[in-house]
């Protein structure tokens, strides 16, 4: 809702210069009241500080036989995880990029071998949703 913060109740106690509530007393559906075009902020990782702006359009009709959330629609790969925020995310694009740099090797190791940042696949998305839902 306007100007309210929700986090995970673990992490209530936090100070950040604002009233927390905790994010298990509250349905999305009740965040984006008023229907169509109703825009908040996903924090995720307070200490990467990656925000997702999300815009929400509308309410459809549920479909039998389908898994919610699921994700229909995205672009770009997810960054590795701890990899340091959207600065330290730039930075490994950067060397991953570059063969001579002398992070390359040992960032491409720690992510398996390869990563395409421009890779996007729905099925992934929803997989992981699956699993933490």
């Amino acid at each position: 809702m306007n100007d309210e913060y929700y986090v995970q109740a673990d992490l209530d106690d936090l100070d950040l210069g604002m009233e927390m509530k905790d994010e298990d007393a509250i349905l999305l559906s009740q965040i984006v009241t008023g229907g169509k075009n109703a825009p908040f902020v996903y924090e995720y990782d307070f200490g990467g500080s990656w925000q997702h702006s999300i815009q929400f359009e509308r309410v459809v009709e549920r479909e039998l036989k389908t898994w919610y959330p699921r994700c229909i629609e995205g672009a770009r790969a997810c960054p590795p995880e701890d990899c340091g925020g959207a600065w330290g995310y730039a930075d490994f694009l950067e060397a991953i990029a570059d063969a001579e740099n002398e992070e390359h090797d040992e960032l491409l190791e720690w992510v398996g071998g390869k990563f395409d940042p421009e890779k996007f696949s729905v099925d992934k998305v929803n997989k992981e949703l699956r699993k933490s839902f």
